[in-house]
């Protein structure tokens, strides 16, 4: 068994320790906002947070976040500035198909979290490991500025 504090909540889960953490959050737990994009932690469709940090699901093993605090899209609401890129991504109707935007809605907000007024190159720089096949890379710059703006 291993124990993984998922989205505040402390989860028992039975599962081989090199078990990638997106299996374990989709298949194991049912948190299927989290996508399977490439499996290779190309597209950024697969980003949570652990501690913080977005990484890429697909490619961190259970048994290295064992103790460490992680964050899905399901509980992107729960601060401030979740709620704040939530619903910019809202207002400026960002999404179209809407598969990566889970991945790109979690690199925007620990962008946010780290600079509060984000210049172009800083988005561009965060959200590079995140692909859109819709190319709403324009709607998505300007929603992460509006959201920047909501926050003060």
């Amino acid at each position: 068994m291993i124990e993984l504090d998922i989205n505040g909540v402390r989860r028992r889960l039975d599962v081989e320790p090199d078990t990638p953490l997106l299996w374990a959050l989709r298949d194991t737990l049912q948190l299927t906002g989290t996508k399977y994009g490439c499996g290779q932690a190309l597209c950024g469709a697969c980003t949570v947070h652990v501690d913080g940090t977005p990484v890429r699901a697909c490619s961190v093993p259970v048994s290295s976040v064992v103790g460490r605090r992680i964050a899905t899209i399901e509980a992107a609401d729960r601060g401030r500035i979740g709620r704040a890129v939530q619903d910019a991504w809202r207002r400026l109707d960002v999404v179209q198909c809407g598969y990566c935007q889970s991945g790109q809605i979690m690199s925007a907000i620990a962008l946010l979290a780290r600079i509060r007024k984000p210049t172009d190159a800083d988005i561009d720089g965060a959200m590079a490991g995140n692909l859109c096949r819709c190319a709403t890379y324009q709607r998505i710059r300007a929603a992460i500025h509006e959201a920047a703006r909501a926050l003060g």
